[in-house]
């Protein structure tokens, strides 16, 4: 099915243009290197619950305008390992594979590569993560979104009325443990700064209160209230249902872009890509609601 045209913003000339059916729109004629105006600020924020992930190209962006931009859209929240952070900007975290002069990695290095939503192991989840390409590979480290929307509204009505009963159980120190133990171990510090925490397996979005999938492969561990092994594979299950290609935009990356999505109505992955090329990546988070 072909996506609507962009059509500028009355209100800022702002222009949106979808980029798939259901996830993704690419937006232009805005410039992220200066503090956007209200207006421009309101229809950016219009557009992300409709379609989830926004894409800017070719920004300059600073870290201090990093942060700029993504503070207008609530609080920021830092990585909880603060060795990730950038330089003089502890609400910015390296996602990176570069090494610095003592051989140490800077910042999060193969990250992120089973689906997820970020920081979804705290009471309060993150609102929106928005993500920047300072060096990119030639080719692999994609980033894959997919649409919990369009998932929960093609759930069979079976799995749908397991899951509306559903709380998952997300948990980082074993996610850390299953899927990063090629970094150095968390302290016991980091780990009692984000214990397990249960949310709704089917979440309603706070703005548009549209119901969307709320459980990951990667961050939830199990479902509360059923053995432990049983839950784990409803959680693939799900995950697995929830990330098909029907439902997943693809974004290439490439320097000066930056990406923003919303946590509560996607998970995302990053692809593979060869190690011996360079990646280096600067994210924000912004910290959301209590999921309900």
């Amino acid at each position: 099915m072909p996506t609507p045209a962009a059509t500028p913003s009355a209100r800022s000339g702002i222009r949106v243009r979808p980029l798939t059916e259901h996830i993704g729109a690419e937006v232009e004629n805005v410039d992220l290197s200066r503090p956007i105006s209200p207006a421009e600020f309101e229809d950016i924020n219009d557009a992300l619950v409709p379609h989830s992930v926004l894409v800017f190209r070719d920004q300059d962006l600073p870290p201090a305008m990093h942060v700029d931009f993504s503070a207008r859209f609530g609080r920021l929240v830092g990585h909880l390992v603060k060795r990730f952070s950038v330089e003089d900007y502890p609400e910015v975290t390296y996602i990176s594979n570069v090494r610095n002069e003592k051989g140490e990695m800077i910042g999060a290095d193969r990250a992120g590569m089973v689906w997820h939503s970020d920081m979804s192991y705290f009471p309060r989840p993150m609102l929106g993560s928005m993500l920047y390409g300072v060096e990119c590979p030639p080719e692999g480290a994609d980033t894959e979104f997919a649409s919990m929307f369009a998932a929960h509204d093609a759930l069979p009505p079976s799995l749908h009325a397991l899951l509306a009963r559903s709380r998952g159980v997300h948990d980082y120190a074993w996610h850390y443990a299953t899927y990063l133990s090629h970094r150095p171990p968390l302290t016991e510090d980091e780990k009692a700064k984000a214990p397990p925490v249960a949310h709704p397996a089917l979440r309603t979005h706070p703005v548009s209160g549209r119901k969307a999938v709320y459980l990951s492969e990667g961050l939830t561990r199990t479902v509360e209230g059923m053995d432990e092994e049983a839950g784990r594979r409803l959680v693939v299950e799900v995950s697995q249902f929830a990330t098909q290609p029907q439902f997943v935009y693809r974004h290439k990356w490439r320097p000066r872009a930056l990406v923003f999505w919303d946590n509560r109505s996607t998970m995302h992955r990053a692809t593979e890509f060869d190690n011996r090329h360079r990646r280096l990546m600067r994210r924000t988070t912004v910290e959301g609601d209590v999921p309900f």
